[in-house]
């Protein structure tokens, strides 16, 4: 339990008249959006879905997943279970949403994706201090009195991306980020397949695997690596983001490449065998009924013909259906250390706040964290209260130090991970191997979360 204030916390009103806008319901979006609203705040949802879709997105719904359906771990000691962690504290509808349809994933947290959104979406849209508009924006909000918050992800519509490169300069803030495919669960053959975890972890057995000898293996990569691609946009640098690099371009570094990657077999042996896998692909369920599964890890830019081909070299898939086809699409983010406050608001217009991947957070996680640290801050700024935001030692406070104070020059997309805590705020860590000291950081960072919401009283009651 807290050890709030609640008589100050309860004096507290709320100034209807002060608009929070938000554009793009997607993960932050939605996040922040219902945050805002449970709080007694007044929030216009603006989205231009599907009036105007996207190149990944298919609906109108809000937080609507296109990629992956995982988020991630949920092992407490990882970085993203610690941010999961936190985020629950508060109260998180993405987190709460994704639990109650979640699909069996190992210790990853996956869902059904079309459940998911959907739910997100109803509580959106019924909800009573959100008024929900399908609409294209194409500037923030000019009113004093009025709050804007951009979630509009990698994917912003044409003239608000103009209006951002214009404030934010963020002409060289983009990636290409690849997508995986989706098959059809009757077109799997499972006498060449078989069902496993990596190293049984993760109670119920929730992966299809796909294992391939060495002559299957190198047959594959030599198709890979001689398929047709989708060209950049406009002879543009190719850059890809480093957890979600298309497999054609992983096979590029070496062969070999592939089996320490999406295709590694460590952890599973092939029940008709006995044995490890030369090489293996997973499948994890995209839905609860596993009517459908994708294959993890294998976003391509491959065109859809020799797609179709080179995967089907995979003997569990040689009779697969694709429900979707691998696909690529280009992300736009800005430099947030250079551009962005402390409390994600932009430096030259103070009331335009910034959340989501373009930010230059990457991941599903992390987009529904940095949409409720935006909220917060929105809050204390309404609320009249000092900025204060999450301890570096926490995973929240860590993501807001990598979107805020990097180094500008060499700023790149990044989920939660270890690597952005910095170990000097911790106690007693020193010497430790770096599982121990993983094991100390997951015990102490909540411990310190608690503290700031303790300071927080007037928000957190």
């Amino acid at each position: 339990m807290l050890n709030c204030d609640k008589s100050k916390a309860m004096s507290v009103k709320i100034d209807q008249t002060k608009k929070v806008h938000i554009i793009g319901a997607g993960l932050a979006g939605s996040e922040a959006a219902y945050y805002l609203a449970q709080k007694g705040f007044s929030v216009i949802i603006h989205e231009m879905r599907p009036t105007k879709l996207t190149e990944a997105h298919k609906t109108g719904m809000c937080a609507e997943l296109v990629c992956s359906n995982s988020l991630k771990s949920k092992s407490p000691v990882s970085a993203p279970g610690m941010m999961k962690a936190e985020m629950k504290m508060i109260g998180s509808l993405i987190l709460d949403t994704a639990e109650q349809f979640s699909v069996p994933a190992g210790e990853a947290l996956a869902v059904d994706r079309d459940l998911f959104s959907s739910f997100v979406h109803e509580k959106i849209i019924n909800h009573p201090n959100i008024q929900f508009i399908g609409e294209e924006v194409d500037h923030p909000f000019p009113g004093k009195d009025e709050i804007t918050l951009i979630c509009t992800g990698p994917l912003t519509g044409d003239k608000l991306t103009e209006w951002i490169m214009q404030e934010a300069g963020s002409e060289g803030c983009y990636f290409y980020d690849a997508i995986a495919p989706i098959i059809e669960t009757t077109s799997i053959d499972m006498s060449s397949a078989f069902i496993a975890n990596r190293y049984g972890k993760g109670g119920e057995e929730a992966y299809i695997n796909c294992p391939m000898s060495d002559v299957e293996y190198y047959a594959f990569i030599e198709a890979l690596l001689a398929a047709e691609i989708v060209p950049a946009k406009n002879f543009e640098k190719e850059k890809f983001f480093q957890g979600c690099q298309p497999i054609e371009a992983i096979a590029k570094t070496g062969k070999e490449s592939l089996r320490f990657g999406p295709m590694k077999p460590v952890g599973l042996d092939d029940p008709s065998t006995g044995r490890r896998p030369y090489a293996n692909v997973q499948l994890r369920p995209e839905n609860r009924a596993k009517t459908s599964y994708n294959i993890v890890g294998f976003q391509t830019r491959m065109k859809w013909g020799p797609q179709n081909k080179v995967l089907r070299m995979i003997p569990a898939l040689k009779n697969a259906e694709f429900l979707r086809m691998g696909s690529i699409h280009r992300n736009t983010f800005v430099c947030g250390p250079k551009v962005l406050r402390p409390d994600l608001s932009l430096k030259n217009h103070p009331h335009v706040y910034f959340a989501g991947q373009i930010t230059g957070v990457e991941g599903y996680l992390e987009s529904a964290a940095c949409g409720m640290l935006a909220a917060i801050f929105i809050e204390q700024r309404l609320l009249g209260m000092p900025h204060l935001a999450p301890p570096a030692n926490t995973a929240l406070g860590a993501l807001l130090s990598h979107v805020t104070a990097s180094e500008i020059k060499n700023y790149q997309p990044n989920n939660i991970q270890f690597s952005l805590f910095d170990p000097k705020y911790f106690e007693n860590l020193d010497g430790l191997d770096r599982e121990k000291t993983r094991e100390g950081m997951s015990k102490q960072a909540p411990v310190y979360f608690q503290n700031w919401m303790n300071e927080c009283s007037t928000q957190f009651s």
